[in-house]
Parts: structure tokens; C-alpha cells; sequence
């Protein structure tokens, strides 16, 4: 008698009954990998704000320091987007010019790979191991240690992952649709378009690959199936870059179209050498998921070499069909000169030329950031927030240079002049402190659809304009004096705090015969408040530079 239990039919029948779970473990793993990647990526670029800054000094110096950086940095951050959306975000705000720029994305290119390699050594076996530590030093750490701890987490939630997607996938090994998919189908520009249209929906280049790595070492992948899906992957994961260049500048719009080129152009020379291509990679290992890696390895090492000496004649081709101005802030002191510090009246001539650069930026930022209100644009809330973090910057360099300076015997009048810098420089940070705090207000506005009245428009457009012109004189002082300026200011600090409280008063008049919408009471009150705090830093800068002149 046949035994019902060992019917075919009843193993497909539990086979197909289990699917829907393997579907959901797998789902679920890409979820967390996903999650993880973007999570640790957020984290280390909170680490390491402060640093960027000296890195992209170095990578703006020579192409080769540009790759090392975007090589370093995307190791860092587990996503070659991650940097080159910061790249280009940096480029957009005028922080590194378009050509600096390339060098970065070519390195970024390379450093993603290490994610793949990651996951043919096993890194998913340790994962639980990772997540569990990190969680622990994350837990009960303290300062720096918090920090390492929560990278490590998510460092390890990614490969976590991954490991669910392996034990999803494993029965895919035994499964005639995905053998012969996988095993049967030689057509090299269909692998491109799949790796290229789903990498740019997903927008991440690491889970379709490190999946063609799980799926081969289930031995459900041969490298001749999976190379063209990792080149269409290479070319899917500039879609964020794409996207990330749509809102910027010129410069940015070059750097994100010079990032899709670089990829388009490598896959064409890979497809025209495709046979010799994978040829190379079984001579170099055994292990089909081991050849998938160095197959992402090869593409982006091939796309370095291919234009790291070509970028000049490149970027000129880039600029003539995208063209247009291009405008560079240096995110480092152009004039403060160590060499100055033994002559104190030339070391504070250098001081003075840093501040009309610190007090230039800060301007445009208040100026930027009150356009936010007109209308609000993400790119341009980035462009902001990147000058901030050059006059923070600014402000520091000019500290510690003037802490040099004061260590030398320094006679009645530098020493006074030396204090009033000093001054001058944190009055230049507030001011622009202050604008990051009004791009939050706008940013508020927009999300809330929040409505001025007329009225409130006005009051608001009458008190911007003379914060501005205090902005202006400001600025001019600290190149030149001028006692009609600084009677200016004085004259129109006093108009601004009347104009200020009577604006409040008046605000709450139309709130309370419910003229004005209640949720723009405090978004309308707090844009007063900063825009008449920036005033009080305009007389502070004002009555600074008038000492130095009685002297």
C-alpha cells in the first residue's frame, strides 16, 4: 500500500504552503539591511562633520587625494550615495569646485564595494554577534563610546539582514524556475536593465549585489548571469545622485551627470569586452560568489583608472554641455598665514580679511534663508546649512589664530584691537546661527502650509528690510569705517526693537479677533525674535569697530 504521507504532491504542496513565509523572512531582511545601511551612514556622518572639512582640503588638492577620500569616507558610511549626495551638496553650496568633485565620486565608487566583499567572507555568520555588542556598548557607553556603539549596531543589523535573506533564499537552489532564470538566460543587456531599474528604486546598489552573492552561494548564480545585473547596478545607484542634482546649482548638476556618465560609459566598455571580461574573473577564483565581488571590484577599479587622468579634458567636455557660472567658497581660512604671527599688525591684517569672508557668508545665509519664506526649497535649506558649517569653521580657525597671537607681547593697541576681533568673529557666527534657526521656522511653515496675513506680510517685509540694510552696513564697517554707517545702525536697532514689540502686539490683536490662524502665531513671533537678535549682533559689530577707530 502506497504510504500517503511520502506523496510528491504533498511536498509541493508544502513547498508552495512556505513560500509566502520565505517571501516575508526575505522582505523583512532586505528591510533591515536597508535600514541599517541608512541608519549607519546618518551616524558616522554625525562622527565625522567635523573632520570632512580637512578631508575634502586634501581631496581638492589632486584628483588622486579625491579618490582616497571618497574611498575612505564611503567605507565610513557603507554608501557610495551618501557621499557622493554630500559631494554634490558641497559642490552645489560652492564649498569644492565641479572638478574636485570628481576624484570623490570615482573613489566613492570603489569604497562601496566593500560592503559585497563583507558578505562573501561570512560577515553575515557574525552579524548576531555585531548587533548584540553594539547594543550593549550603545546601552551602557558614555560620550565617544555611545557613538561607536550605535555605528556598530546598525553595522551589524545590516549583515543581520543579509543572514535572513540567506535562509530565505536557500530553497531557491532546488526550484526549476530560478535554476533555469538564473543558470539558463544569456542575454547581457537584460541583466543590465534589471540591475539598473531596480537598483534605482530601491536606490542602493548593495542589496541586489550582495543578493547575487547569497544566491551563488546557494549555487543558484553563475558570474556569466550576475555581471551584467552588477553593472546595471553600478549604473541604478547614481539615481540618487541624479535626484540629489535636480534641485542644485550648476556645479552640482555637472557633478551628479558626470557620476551617471562615469558608470554608462564603463558599462559599455565591460559589454564590449564581456567574454574576456569574465574570463579574467574565473581565473581568479573558483567561487562564483567570490567572482561576483571581484566583478564589482573590477567595474569601478577599471571606471577609476579609466578617467582619473582624463578629468581635466573631462569636466571641460561636462561644462560646455551643461553650462554656466561656477562660484567656490573655500571651506578653509584663505589669509590667515602662520608665518604673520611674529608681526602682530600684519597677523591682524589677515584677521581682518577672514572676517570680511566670515561676515560675506553670513550675510548671504541670512539672505538665503528669509528667500525660504518666499519659497522653500530643500537644496537651497542644504546650501545654507553647508555655508554654516564653514563660517563655524571660520570662527574656530580665527579663535585659535588670535590665541597664537596673543601669546607674543603684544603692546596696548593690537591687544585691544586682538579682543574687539575676537568679539567680532562670534557676533558673525551668531548672525549666521540665527539664519539656520529661520530656515527651521520656514521649513515649518511649508510642511504646516502656514499663512501669513497681509498685514503680517508687511510688518514682516518693513522689519526684514532694515535688518538687512544693519546686515550691509555691518559687513562694509568691518572692511572700512565709516561714522554715517555706524549712526545708521544705531538709528535703525532702536527702529527695529519699537518695530519688533509693536509687530508682536499687533499679531496678537488679529489672534485674539482671530485675524491670524493660531498656529502662525509662534512661527511669526519667533522670525521677529531672530530677525531683531541678528540687529543686536549688526550694533555689537557697529560699536566694535568704533573703538578700534578711537584708537
Amino acid at each position: 500500500m502506497e504510504n500517503p504521507y511520502c506523496r510528491e504532491d504533498l511536498f509541493f504542496e508544502e513547498s508552495e504552503y512556505t513560500m509566502p513565509a520565505d517571501i516575508l523572512i526575505l522582505s523583512a531582511g532586505l528591510a533591515l539591511f536597508l535600514f541599517g545601511m541608512v541608519k549607519l551612514s546618518q551616524s558616522m556622518q554625525t562622527v565625522f562633520t567635523e573632520r570632512i572639512r580637512t578631508y575634502i582640503r586634501y581631496a581638492v588638492e589632486r584628483p588622486v587625494y579625491g579618490l582616497l577620500t571618497g574611498m575612505i569616507t564611503t567605507m565610513l558610511f557603507q554608501s557610495s550615495s551618501a557621499t557622493t549626495v554630500l559631494t554634490i551638496g558641497m559642490v552645489s553650496a560652492g564649498l569644492i569646485s565641479f572638478y574636485s568633485s570628481l576624484g570623490i565620486i570615482l573613489g566613492a565608487d570603489i569604497g562601496t564595494t566593500l560592503t559585497v566583499q563583507l558578505v562573501v567572507w561570512k560577515m553575515t555568520a557574525l552579524s548576531p554577534v555585531v548587533v548584540i555588542l553594539g547594543g550593549l556598548i550603545w546601552a551602557i557607553g558614555r560620550n565617544s563610546w555611545t557613538l561607536i556603539g550605535e555605528a556598530l549596531f546598525y553595522f551589524g543589523l545590516m549583515f543581520f539582514g543579509l543572514s535572513l535573506a540567506t535562509t530565505a533564499t536557500a530553497p531557491l537552489q532546488d526550484t526549476p524556475f530560478f535554476v533555469h532564470l538564473f543558470q539558463e538566460t544569456k542575454n547581457p543587456l537584460l541583466g543590465v536593465l534589471v540591475g539598473a531599474v531596480f537598483t534605482g528604486i530601491i536606490q542602493s546598489s548593495a542589496i541586489p549585489i550582495s543578493m547575487l552573492v547569497i544566491l551563488a552561494q546557494q549555487g543558484a548564480m553563475g558570474i556569466e548571469n550576475a555581471l551584467p545585473i552588477v553593472m546595471g547596478a553600478n549604473v541604478g545607484t547614481t539615481a540618487t545622485a541624479l535626484l540629489a542634482g535636480s534641485v542644485a546649482s550648476i556645479s552640482g548638476k555637472r557633478s551628479a551627470a558626470s557620476h551617471f556618465l562615469f558608470k554608462f560609459l564603463c558599462v559599455l566598455i565591460c559589454l564590449a569586452v564581456f567574454p574576456f571580461f569574465v574570463d579574467i574573473l574565473k581565473r581568479m577564483s573558483t567561487s562564483a560568489a567570490q567572482q561576483i565581488a571581484l566583478g564589482h571590484l573590477l567595474f569601478n577599479v577599471l571606471l577609476a583608472v579609466s578617467f582619473i587622468f582624463i578629468l581635466k579634458p573631462f569636466s571641460r567636455l561636462i561644462e560646455k554641455l551643461i553650462p554656466g557660472t561656477e562660484e567656490t567658497l573655500p571651506l578653509w581660512p584663505l589669509y590667515l598665514n602662520e608665518t604673520c604671527l611674529n608681526n602682530p599688525p600684519e597677523a591682524l591684517r589677515c584677521v581682518k580679511k577672514e572676517l570680511e569672508r566670515e561676515a560675506f557668508l553670513a550675510n548671504r545665509m541670512m539672505t538665503e534663508s528669509l528667500a525660504l519664506f518666499e519659497h522653500y526649497e530643500r537644496a537651497r535649506q542644504e546650501n545654507i546649512l553647508y555655508m554654516e558649517l564653514v563660517v563655524d569653521h571660520l570662527r574656530r580657525d580665527v579663535v585659535r589664530y588670535l590665541w597664537k597671537l596673543s601669546r607674543n607681547s603684544l603692546t596696548a593697541q593690537p591687544s585691544r584691537t586682538l579682543f574687539n576681533y575676537t568679539a567680532m568673529v562670534d557676533d558673525i557666527e551668531r548672525i549666521a546661527d540665527h539664519a539656520v534657526n529661520i530656515i527651521e521656522l520656514a521649513r515649518t511653515r511649508n510642511k504646516r502650509n502656514v499663512q501669513f496675513t497681509e498685514m503680517g506680510k508687511v510688518e514682516f517685509d518693513h522689519i526684514r528690510q532694515l535688518v538687512a540694510a544693519n546686515v550691509d552696513d555691518a559687513l562694509a564697517l568691518i572692511s572700512q569705517w565709516d561714522e554715517e554707517r555706524i549712526r545708521n545702525i544705531t538709528c535703525r536697532e532702536a527702529q527695529i526693537d519699537v518695530e519688533v514689540k509693536e509687530s508682536r502686539d499687533r499679531h496678537l490683536v488679529r489672534f485674539y479677533n482671530q485675524i491670524d490662524a493660531a498656529e502662525s502665531g509662534p512661527i511669526f513671533i519667533e522670525l521677529l525674535i531672530q530677525l531683531e537678535r541678528i540687529s543686536d549682533h549688526c550694533q555689537n559689530i557697529a560699536e566694535s569697530v568704533d573703538e578700534l577707530k578711537e584708537e
